[in-house]
C-alpha cells in the first residue's frame, strides 16, 4: 500500500472513533449529569526523502469533555441537587474519591447520602453526609448547608480539578482527577433540581451526518486505490 492509502486508514480510523463517540452523546441524551464527549483529531507530518512531498498521518486518540452547563430540571425530590455553575460532587469509590455532576442521591440503610451506585457522597472535609434518621424536614441552602428540622448539619462539598486537562472519564458521569482538586465557592446548589445531560441531539446527530459522509468518501478513494493497483499488477503479470 502508497503513502495516499496509509493515510487515509489513519483518517479512517478516527473517524469511526468519533462515529463512536457521537453515538455514545446520543445513547446518554437522558443520562442525568452526562457530560458530552468529543475527539481531537492530531496531524502528524513526516518529511520524505528527495523531492518527495512530505507524508502525513492523522490520529484521534484525545477525548476532550465538553464542560458546558446542562438544562436544570425540577423534580421536587429531597435528595436531588444540582450545580448551577462551575464544579463538581465528589463521592467516595473503590477506586478512589471522584467527582460527578449527577446529583441523584438516596439515604442508604446507614442514612449516608449515595448515588444511585451506592457510592457515598462527601462533605467540604471529604466526610460521608449522615441524614437524621428522624428528621421531618431536609433543606439545602445555595452555599450547600445541609439542614435537618432547621439544624445545619453539614456542607455539601463542591470541587474542581486544578488542572481541568486532569480529568479522566470513569464512565458517563464520574471522573477521576490524576492531580489536586480545589473548593469550589461561586458556585450554587440547587434543591429538588437535576442537571440533564448537556448533549444537543440536533448537533449531535448533524455531526453524525458528516462523519459518515467523510467516511464514505475516504473508503471509495480505498476502494479506487484497490482497483488502480490490482490494475497494474494485472498488467505487470502479462
Amino acid at each position: 500500500m502508497d503513502n495516499a492509502g496509509y493515510t487515509t486508514l489513519t483518517r479512517q480510523a478516527g473517524l469511526m472513533r468519533e462515529m463512536s463517540t457521537v453515538a455514545n452523546n446520543l445513547a446518554n441524551l437522558s443520562t442525568t449529569g452526562f457530560r458530552k464527549e468529543g475527539v481531537i483529531f492530531a496531524e502528524h507530518i513526516k518529511a520524505l526523502d528527495g523531492n518527495e512531498d512530505s507524508l502525513s498521518m492523522a490520529s484521534a486518540n484525545v477525548r476532550l469533555t465538553v464542560q458546558q452547563q446542562g438544562t436544570l430540571t425540577q423534580t421536587n425530590g429531597r435528595f436531588d441537587f444540582a450545580i448551577e455553575g462551575e464544579g463538581f460532587f465528589m463521592i467516595e469509590t473503590p477506586d478512589g474519591n471522584q467527582l460527578t455532576r449527577a446529583g441523584n442521591f438516596t439515604p442508604n440503610g446507614e442514612g449516608e447520602l449515595v448515588t444511585p451506585d451506592g457510592y457515598r457522597l462527601l462533605d467540604g472535609g471529604g466526610s460521608p453526609i449522615f441524614i437524621p434518621p428522624d428528621a421531618r424536614s431536609i433543606a439545602v441552602a445555595a452555599d450547600g448547608t445541609l439542614s435537618a428540622d432547621g439544624v445545619p448539619q453539614t456542607q455539601i462539598g463542591l470541587f474542581t480539578p486544578a488542572d481541568p486537562t486532569d480529568l479522566t472519564r470513569q464512565n458517563g458521569v464520574r471522573f477521576q482527577v490524576r492531580g489536586d482538586v480545589i473548593p469550589v465557592e461561586d458556585s450554587a446548589i440547587m434543591q429538588g433540581f437535576v442537571e440533564d445531560s448537556n448533549v444537543n441531539p440536533v448537533i449531535e446527530i448533524a455531526r453524525m451526518i458528516e462523519v459518515q459522509r467523510a467516511y464514505e468518501l475516504g473508503q471509495g478513494f480505498l476502494d479506487k486505490e484497490d482497483e488502480r493497483i490490482r490494475g497494474v499488477l494485472q498488467t505487470l503479470g502479462r
